[in-house]
């Protein structure tokens, strides 16, 4: 089976993608595109559960999404930083994947990983179209590949967005990816509802993501979506294909 993807979405923490971008992961999977995940940490800092536990609720949400392939980068949650090291790790990865898109963490946020992770991300996706920069695969030379946009998702802090996403059709599927985080947020069935409680783990938390994605719907006419920043300009064929 071959790497290669259509969508690359790179994530600080498991459950970003998820929270951030699943019903545009969903749809495209729908539309017959290749998906991919990589997060750079396993969550490990996290009030609530452990790496083990986010890694089995990570599998969870990877059935759900019906994506190609989801790795982890192994970084350390709190302390990855933009530099050689870490940038080389996700040219190994945009190299292994050959993505057409990629999306990553928001520009700014209230979690400093999600800014980290979008210089990180950005950076990498630049350098790993230059030839001169080795990497290697399972003892075997990659070949330079850069794609042709890098997309950001919006978290936590409102950033006017320069693209909204229609994710009318998959409000309920991206819940339930969501709730496949057990440990993280609140169900009326979960069992972890004794732990400490934090800033995503109340009721409250999951409706402003509800409210947020309709907010953002209703800006193009639609009843959920997901909204983008881009790094370029973003060129269009033909007039029909928006809204």
């Amino acid at each position: 089976m071959s790497n290669k993807v259509d969508i690359l979405v790179f994530a600080a923490h498991p459950d970003d993608a998820e929270l951030a971008c699943s019903g545009t992961i969903l749809k495209h999977i729908q539309l017959g595109r290749k998906v991919a995940i990589v997060d750079l940490t396993k969550g490990e800092l996290g009030t609530r559960g452990t790496a083990e536990i986010r890694a089995e609720e990570s599998a969870a949400a990877t059935k759900l999404l019906g994506l190609h392939a989801r790795a982890n980068a192994g970084f350390a949650d709190g302390f990855f930083e933009s530099d050689k090291e870490h940038c080389l790790k996700l040219i190994e990865y945009i190299r292994l994947y050959q993505p057409e898109i990629v999306l990553c963490n928001a520009i700014d946020d209230r979690h400093p990983d999600h800014g980290k992770g979008s210089e990180l991300a950005s950076r990498a996706c630049f350098l790993s179209g230059l030839i001169k920069i080795e990497t290697t695969i399972d003892g075997k030379a990659q070949q330079a590949w850069r794609p042709k946009n890098v997309y950001h998702y919006i978290q936590d802090r409102f950033i006017q967005p320069d693209f909204v996403v229609d994710i009318s059709g998959y409000w309920d599927k991206k819940l339930e990816c969501i709730l496949a985080f057990k440990s993280q947020f609140y169900s009326s069935e979960a069992t972890n509802n004794n732990e400490p409680q934090t800033y995503i783990s109340g009721k409250s938390f999951l409706q402003s993501i509800e409210s947020r994605s309709r907010e953002l719907g209703h800006s193009i006419g639609v009843e959920y979506g997901e909204g983008f920043t881009k790094e370029k300009q973003v060129g269009v064929e033909d007039l029909f294909h928006l809204l």
